[in-house]
């Protein structure tokens, strides 16, 4: 049986900082399992600054309290190394605190991580998330997107494969281009193990997170699947960075996530030609004589999880997803329920179609969450929505002091699981919502 689990979603590095000879990082938990409080309940957090893995003493601490009650907090303190610094909160209402502490040297100055960033912890705890609910899908979801597919099949499924150089001299490797509607093709890397049988091999597919790049070489998946690595934009793979860069400042700098008029109109902005990639790249390695039928498998992070939480929606054939700190979730929350804001796009209706918590409710696959407690590009909250919209079994873990692109160590991780749900988890469809 094959299975690509969500392990290999975690590789990230942790914040820390070289200061005087030693390695600076913080270590913080709370009082109990940070997604398991109560509206009105006590939530403490303990925040421990170490210099190479160990409590230091002496240095300023500048923590800031915010919440989705809409207040701020702000304190200073001093690290001790015979106890951590110790914050107490609570919020009324289901939601979360997060809980933000740095670090400043002698002379009053932001100590930086080794990436050059303020040394930093992040994190959060929840209150009655069950009752966290997502805003109202478009009344017409569904037919938009059977739409969309019906222009999409009108495109005939013209392939380029070229063969491009392996790594591995038992893996065939090739840079493919597949037409498509919406402006560009599918354009990625194909791998695949040389001779393989027909109907012998599971499906893996990959999709970016944010950026401008090339497709990468899925040789390693491409061992025992039908392994494809698609761009996120149908650009040209393999060219130098500068190529890509230039895009990056140019036309594709900030694609759809500066402005909402940008996204006003679901059939004229960037996710459009995105999302009919991703249909299209599914059809393409369903039709490979190899693939067995059954086992059909999509990953990413960030936006490459947003993609992959699209895909299974839109394609029932999906059997698993596997997504590390999904972008794309739950868009609305901050301007229509008052949460903290991650970076996704600000809102507007049209955006209601691509929300990844809205193609959750589709989904027939195993789906499988990573996610970081301290992360506010794609915020707590909008994980539990991503959750709560699933009917499928179900996977989510979620870790204490994470960010976006770094982790803590030895964090403490919050998990909840379930399997298929005969009942509609989302009372948002009936037009309620957590207020």
């Amino acid at each position: 049986m094959h299975k690509i689990g969500p392990v290999f979603l975690t590789a990230l590095f942790f914040c820390c900082s070289s200061l005087w000879g030693g390695t600076y990082s913080f270590y913080g938990i709370t009082d109990k399992d940070a997604i398991s409080y109560r509206a009105n309940e006590k939530m403490i957090f303990r925040i421990q600054l170490l210099e190479d893995e160990e409590p230091v003493d002496g240095i300023d601490l500048i923590w800031t309290r915010t919440g989705e009650d809409g207040k701020t907090e702000k304190g200073k303190a001093v690290s001790s190394s015979e106890k951590p610094l110790e914050i107490t909160s609570s919020i009324d209402r289901p939601g979360f605190v997060r809980i933000r502490v740095e670090a400043k040297d002698s002379s009053g100055k932001p100590i930086l991580d080794s990436q050059g960033a303020r040394l930093s912890f992040d994190g959060t705890a929840g209150a009655d998330i069950e009752k966290i609910q997502s805003f109202p899908e478009p009344a017409d979801f569904d037919a938009f997107w059977d739409r969309q597919k019906a222009k999409l099949a009108k495109v005939p499924m013209k392939v380029k494969m070229v063969s491009v150089p392996s790594s591995d001299p038992k893996v065939e490797c090739f840079n493919i281009k597949v037409d498509c509607a919406g402006g560009m093709p599918v354009s990625g890397y194909f791998a695949k193990p040389k001779n393989a049988k027909p109907k012998s091999l599971p499906i893996h597919i990959s999709f970016h997170g944010a950026g401008v790049r090339s497709a990468n070489k899925p040789i390693g998946s491409g061992r025992n699947h039908l392994a494809l690595d698609i761009n996120a934009h149908g650009l040209e793979n393999g060219l130098p960075d500068e190529y890509y860069k230039k895009l990056d400042q140019t036309t594709l700098h900030r694609y759809g996530r500066l402005r909402a008029e940008d996204n006003a109109d679901p059939e004229n902005c960037v996710w459009y030609g995105m999302v009919l990639r991703l249909i299209r790249a599914l059809e393409f390695m369903k039709s490979q004589p190899e693939w067995d039928g059954k086992n059909l498998a999509v990953s990413g992070g960030s936006q490459g999880g947003f993609q992959s939480l699209v895909a299974a929606g839109l394609d029932s054939d999906v059997s698993e997803c596997n997504v590390l700190v999904p972008w794309f979730c739950d868009v609305s929350g901050a301007a229509m329920n008052g949460r903290l804001p991650g970076s996704a796009p600000k809102w507007i209706a049209g955006l209601g179609y691509y929300d990844a918590v809205n193609h959750a409710k589709r989904i027939k696959a195993k789906t499988n969450i990573i996610s970081a407690l301290g992360d506010y590009s794609c915020a707590a909250s909008s994980q539990i929505v991503l959750y709560h919209c699933l009917k499928a079994p179900k996977t989510i873990k979620m870790y204490q002091g994470w960010t976006h692109g770094g982790r803590m160590k030895k964090a403490a991780v919050s998990e909840m699981s379930s399997p298929a749900s005969e009942k509609e988890p989302d009372k948002a469809r009936d037009g309620e919502r957590n207020r």
